[in-house]
């Protein structure tokens, strides 16, 4: 009796050790399978399966911010052959200058677009392709030197902007228009929105009451104005795309809500970012422009739209660190750049201390002077 029972112990001990190896074989083949289906580019092909919307927005910012740079040599260009012309034409007559602002538009529209497939914080800091685009394009085209610093900013920018690329937040979202509405009366964003508003003011009365126009003061204001300009941009771009697809957001007011607030965001952007342009060498505005406007930008995608809910402390790190170097970059490419010769036909005295009203001094093209008079007795007639 116990022989018998010990006998079917063994049968029961032999049975369970057959089907462990038989388990343990099955694990094994699967895994052979799977590191054979990761060597024949499953795992590049699942990436892309689940990156390929954000990867669309990538490619349109990069192609749109490309084109960007290339429209500025192209009408840099057209500025050069009208100023080596004897007679001379206004610039807006040439055709050169026409197809520089038709790539430029189509540059923009691509970062518009960009803006319904990508995150607002990856399509910010992709600017910087325009910057290095236009440095090396120079060079190719408009026979500029090249410099050290050029080849070492550039490096900098694409290391960067790689980083940006993979560590960016993997988030798509549907912007419909009732998760805009909800966006717009969240507790965070409201608190900002205050904040932003409270700080332009101020920043707006020592531009006017002060006459303030330190340049950290104008970029500041044009860097609150574009967040305001990000947030309605995504938006606007997003309820287009979600309706070209077949669920129609256009017929909802908050659409048209957000069209106005980024047209007028735009419009004030400008304004004050050409006076910018105006008093201070465009070396100098561009990076520190660049830097606000991304900064701003990353502060409106994480608080808006929450982008990075939910990311990896490494990802997020990663992700200010090519940022960082994207900033460095595009600091390192316009330092020390040679500043532009301002094609400007008169001097205002009146900007000038000590003098009283002598109107506006033409440059005599005879004379290695600019702008003087020729004796005191025309200076006396001029005063007077």
């Amino acid at each position: 009796m116990a022989l018998c029972a010990a006998g079917a112990m063994g049968v029961q001990l032999m049975a369970g050790d057959m089907r462990f190896l038989s388990s343990l074989a099955q694990l094994s083949w699967n895994s052979t399978s799977e590191e054979h289906q990761i060597g024949n580019g499953s795992l590049s092909k699942f990436w892309y399966n689940t990156n390929k919307t954000q990867l669309l927005g990538v490619l349109l910012a990069v192609t749109g911010n490309f084109l960007i740079s290339i429209s500025l040599n192209i009408q840099k260009y057209a500025h050069l052959r009208l100023a080596c012309l004897a007679a001379q034409k206004p610039y807006y007559t040439s055709k050169l200058w026409w197809s520089g602002i038709i790539l430029m538009g189509a540059g923009e529209l691509g970062n518009f677009a960009a803006y319904g497939f990508a995150p607002a914080t990856l399509v910010a800091p992709l600017g910087c392709v325009s910057v290095i685009g236009s440095a090396f394009i120079s060079v190719l085209f408009l026979k500029e030197t090249m410099r050290a610093a050029d080849i070492l900013g550039g490096t900098l920018t694409i290391v960067g902007t790689y980083l940006l690329v993979t560590f960016a937040p993997n988030l798509t979202q549907e912007l419909t228009a009732r998760k805009i509405q909800n966006y717009l009366v969240s507790w965070q964003f409201l608190i900002c929105v205050i904040l932003e508003i409270i700080t332009f003011c101020i920043l707006l009365y020592f531009y006017k009451r002060k006459d303030v126009k330190h340049i950290v003061v104008l970029l500041m204001m044009v860097a609150l104005l574009a967040s305001v300009t990000v947030v309605s941009v995504k938006a606007v771009a997003g309820m287009i795309m979600l309706s070209a697809r077949g669920k129609m957001q256009l017929t909802h007011p908050i659409f048209y809500i957000m069209l106005v607030i980024m047209v007028i965001s735009c419009v004030f952007q400008v304004k004050f970012l050409n006076q910018a342009m105006q008093l201070y060498n465009a070396t100098v505005v561009v990076p520190i422009n660049f830097v606000f406007f991304t900064t701003s930008a990353i502060i409106a995608g994480v608080i808006f739209y929450q982008e990075f809910q939910g990311a990896a402390l490494l990802n997020v790190f990663m992700f200010l660190f090519g940022c960082l170097l994207s900033f460095l970059g595009v600091f390192v490419i316009t330092r020390n750049q040679e500043a532009e010769h301002l094609q400007i036909p008169y001097i205002d005295c009146g900007h000038i201390p000590g003098k009283k009203k002598m109107g506006k001094i033409q440059p005599d093209s005879n004379s290695l002077s600019y702008g003087t008079l020729s004796n005191e007795g025309d200076m006396v007639k001029a005063q007077s």
